[in-house]
């Protein structure tokens, strides 16, 4: 194509982005009156700039072609800043690196937009190969920190082993999301930890963080469950003794493995949790979020634990690079009440449900348990029905 045609493609591209980053997004009805989904997905491989992906130089591009694609954003870490809601998307391009980059919106559920370059994550001496799902937690300390996945290769595969891994997890801090002071990785005994959170107060005196200990990269082994461990200091961040806050369970939906989710929320009744679980199904491996509340004074102990999951994957959200997953290391609590929950779907986009604070606090302290059997589980269904239809007769209602 000749410079002027070029030059009106380019046009073309940058309007189609902008459009579909101002594009309203729509709160959906509530089928449980505990949280409303929207009708677009926040981020997508579409919401990339168009300079991330295409070589906008003639010189260099006379075709136009796009040279860095990018594959999925998703699982996403989030804070509130000055007026304005940030996401810290995980950006998957399509050479399977995952990088961090900041988007930001003017109200929390659409329009947004990247901001003009990825974030560059300092390296430690022992370089990352891969990098994902930043929990960011504003500390007392006065610092953000962003806790994240760091991965490298196993050095103890063989070498015709192109796939084991090492994932532990990598420490940040910033005043400002643009500049990154990186820290030395997490330390504890167990051999793998992903999904480590720090927790936004210091517990008797120290750093407190959730962990999720492991064997293996994929596998928990003899691990598993959602951590607690102090460490003395955050640079570098020591834990030497590990207890299970939540642990792994038979025949329920984290029977496989189940993980701390973004950094917990201070209420005054305690403090809210949202995790994920997953359990293995005909269709692999199926990932469900699900909430508790741990004691003020005491975070790693459990006070309430709703049964069953607070949310699953449904219609479009099945369906992805890894499907029947939603995950969850993000959300943001207004001044106001209102709750912003940044939810991904199948290792593919990012989406934003709504809810307040004291919905979350009445569900998960009002919200039976699991008791963990079939016929105690119907007979705890049947004293809801029974009240149920009380309820319904004194009101004049007939069903």
């Amino acid at each position: 194509m000749d410079q002027q045609t070029f030059e009106k493609k380019v046009k073309e591209l940058l309007t189609e982005n902008k459009k579909f980053i101002e594009t309203p997004n729509e709160k959906l009805p509530s089928r449980n009156n505990i949280f409303n989904r929207y009708k677009y997905a926040i981020l997508t491989d579409k919401h990339a700039p168009v300079h991330w992906r295409f070589d906008l130089n003639y010189d260099t591009n006379p075709n136009l072609l796009e040279r860095l694609g990018i594959n999925a954003v998703f699982n996403s870490g989030a804070i509130k800043l000055n007026d304005k809601y940030y996401v810290i998307g995980r950006v998957e391009g399509y050479d399977r690196k995952s990088f961090f980059a900041v988007a930001e919106s003017p109200n929390g559920v659409d329009q947004f937009k990247f901001w003009d370059y990825p974030i560059v994550m300092p390296e430690t001496d022992d370089p990352d190969v891969n990098v994902y799902d930043m929990r960011l937690t504003k500390h007392e300390d006065g610092w953000i920190y962003g806790v994240f996945c760091t991965e490298r290769k196993d050095p103890d595969a063989p070498r015709e082993d192109t796939s084991s891994a090492v994932a532990q997890s990598g420490i940040a801090r910033t005043k400002d999301l643009k500049s990154w002071e990186r820290l030395p990785d997490f330390q504890s005994k167990s051999p793998q930890q992903r999904n480590v959170v720090l927790h936004p107060e210091f517990v008797d005196g120290k750093y407190a963080f959730y962990t999720r200990p492991q064997d293996g990269f994929l596998e928990a082994g003899s691990g598993g469950g959602i951590g607690w461990g102090l460490s003395e200091n955050i640079d570098p961040a020591i834990v030497d003794e590990e207890i299970i806050v939540d642990d792994r369970r038979y025949h329920t939906i984290k029977e496989v493995k189940n993980g701390q989710g973004p950094a917990p929320i201070k209420t005054e009744h305690g403090w809210l949790h949202l995790a994920h679980g997953v359990r293995g199904c005909a269709a692999g491996l199926r990932y469900v979020l699900y909430g508790f509340m741990t004691a003020l004074d005491e975070p790693w102990r459990i006070t309430h634990a709703p049964g069953g999951y607070f949310m699953g994957p449904v219609r479009e959200e099945r369906v992805g690079d890894v499907s029947n997953v939603l995950f969850l290391n993000g959300w943001i609590a207004d001044d106001n009440g209102d709750l912003y929950i940044y939810y991904a779907s199948s290792d593919t986009r990012q989406h934003v449900a709504t809810t307040t604070v004291d919905t979350l606090v009445d569900y998960m302290m009002n919200t039976p348990e699991d008791p963990g059997r079939t016929h105690a589980c119907v007979q705890q269904r049947i004293l809801l029905i029974d009240s149920n239809m009380k309820a319904m007769k004194e009101m004049g209602l007939d069903w």
